[in-house]
């Protein structure tokens, strides 16, 4: 039977004209339930295809890709002017889905949490340190908070979803921008550390008390509660497609996809949404595998977006879909 089915493989190889290709990639934690899903499906369509996925953080990810010892990278968070000069392969920015980070909690006896920016901003200050505190009670009229200590729980490793919370902070916070600013791995003024966004998700599954901040899916995933958070135009929204997607509306793209939507404007859009993005080469070292790239890159844009929502990301929008498919087309 094995012999059987490697006999059709190789005769499809041979009618299709392909070559069996190994694919490495590495970097984000935030996409990987729809990355997995995608290349497991793409590698399954296209006999000899095998991409290998490595869910290591967007740090780790722009470390590899820039060093040449993956095939191409993947990274909330768009490179900065200078990493892009200083890679010594001239990389684009491929946006493949948006997505939310949401602030999870675990409060005993507590089942929905609403957060004003300044509040969420000053419990990762340490200036906010019990859950009985009046601010947060004023956000929740009626919820009966327990006079517990506060355990922020952050990304250990270098993070594009950190850099996605510590960006909005920025924007929403005076204090948080003079003093900490964002980043893939900010200078947390406390708490304590988990790699990745699993990690993040199961410390504050376990920790009562605590409070973390994980992409959408894997507080679904894991059936932890999340909370609504007062968005630009003073309204409180929790984490959803809908509110990504408005977030998305709002934003004017850049030739080169390099944009941040944490805090739109709009009366649905949810403020910690963020594109996230396939870092590319322009020139592929190897031009088969180069040719693989580039047709996998053009699956997820025409057939691919239709399966994100069924893992809670947003697809892109219509509105840039056209230019992103331009970028795919120009790569060697």
């Amino acid at each position: 039977m094995k012999k059987a089915i490697v006999a059709v493989a190789l005769f499809v190889l041979a009618l299709t004209g392909a070559q069996a290709q190994k694919i490495t990639a590495a970097g984000a934690t935030f996409p990987y339930p729809i990355y997995s899903k995608w290349f497991t499906e793409y590698s399954a369509a296209h006999p000899g295809v095998e991409i290998n996925y490595q869910s290591i953080g967007s740090g780790a990810g722009i470390r590899q890709v820039t060093a040449g010892t993956v095939d191409f990278g993947a990274s909330d968070m768009p490179m900065a002017d200078n990493d892009l000069a200083a890679s010594k392969i001239k990389l684009v920015h491929i946006p493949t889905v948006l997505g939310a980070v949401v602030p999870i909690f675990n409060v005993p006896g507590v089942s929905d949490l609403r957060f004003s920016p300044d509040v969420l901003a000053d419990i990762y200050l340490n200036k906010i340190t019990t859950w009985a505190d009046p601010r947060i009670a004023k956000d929740n009229p009626g919820v009966k908070l327990p006079d517990q200590k506060i355990i922020s729980v952050h990304r250990s490793d270098g993070s594009g979803t950190s850099f996605i919370f510590s960006d909005y902070l920025s924007k929403v916070s005076k204090e948080w921008k003079d003093s900490v600013g964002a980043g893939s791995s900010p200078n947390w003024p406390g708490g304590v550390g988990g790699k990745g966004n699993e990690g993040v998700a199961g410390m504050v599954r376990q920790v009562p008390g605590s409070i973390g901040y994980v992409e959408l899916i894997y507080a679904l995933q894991n059936k932890i509660t999340f909370g609504s958070i007062k968005n630009a135009a003073g309204n409180f929204v929790k984490g959803s497609i809908e509110g990504v997607t408005a977030a998305g509306a709002s934003a004017t793209i850049p030739a080169d996809f390099r944009v941040s939507i944490t805090n739109a404007p709009g009366a649905k859009a949810y403020p910690i949404s963020s594109f996230t993005y396939l870092l590319i080469p322009v020139k592929a070292a190897d031009p088969a595998k180069g040719k693989v790239i580039r047709d996998m890159l053009n699956w997820i844009v025409k057939s691919g977006q239709s399966e994100v929502e069924s893992l809670s990301y947003a697809p892109l929008p219509k509105s840039v879909v056209d230019n992103v498919l331009k970028a795919i087309y120009a790569l060697q």
